[in-house]
């Protein structure tokens, strides 16, 4: 059985091939954002994923940024998504110090659902285990994100990193709940 997948890849021609690898060329061989991005310029996806990550909603902000890496590809965006699944690290470490356990059955609950299904049979899962299943998809997803982000522009991404590495230490007890403000995720 063919799945969708196979379904919309088979639609598409040679040219669309051609056309994606001259995209792609193009994209890595310079920055998509500038450095200096006004507010007004700036994606859609990034101000959606600021204001997810302000609620905690991980998963939501997590897919704004995938989507912001489909539209936008460049080192900057790998770097903005290995950041939402860092942060996401970071809060459900801080939780676990914490001892907040239900919390984290609710975090769980928020990467596992999402449909109206749920509602009616929801996953029950242990917390504990929940956060471990959780650190290690996320770190690794991470770990693949940040080497993407690294063969586009390694130092690029060595400056975001010292942001984000500042901004840890400004914020140690909520830097998961926001993106460094010089990355200018959501508007003033």
């Amino acid at each position: 059985m063919i799945g969708p997948r196979h379904a919309i890849a088979g639609r598409y021609s040679g040219r669309h091939v051609l056309a994606a690898v001259v995209l792609v060329l193009a994209i890595t061989s310079q920055e998509v954002f500038p450095p200096a991005l006004s507010a007004t310029e700036q994606s859609l996806h990034l101000e959606r994923a600021a204001v997810f990550l302000r609620a905690g909603d991980y998963r939501q902000a997590i897919e704004a940024c995938q989507a912001e890496v489909r539209e936008a590809p460049s080192a900057r965006s790998y770097v903005y998504l290995t950041y939402a699944y860092h942060a996401l690290d970071g809060y459900l470490q801080h939780l676990a110090n914490r001892d907040e356990w239900v919390r984290v059955e609710q975090l769980y609950l928020n990467l596992a659902a999402g449909r109206i299904e749920d509602l009616l049979d929801p996953p029950d899962v242990l917390a504990r285990i929940a956060k471990e299943v959780i650190q290690q998809a996320v770190q690794r997803q991470a770990d693949v994100t940040a080497a993407m982000a690294a063969r586009l522009d390694e130092a690029l991404v060595a400056q975001l990193w010292r942001e984000q590495t500042a901004w840890r230490q400004a914020r140690p007890a909520d830097w998961w709940s926001a993106a460094p403000p010089q990355w200018q995720w959501a508007r003033p």
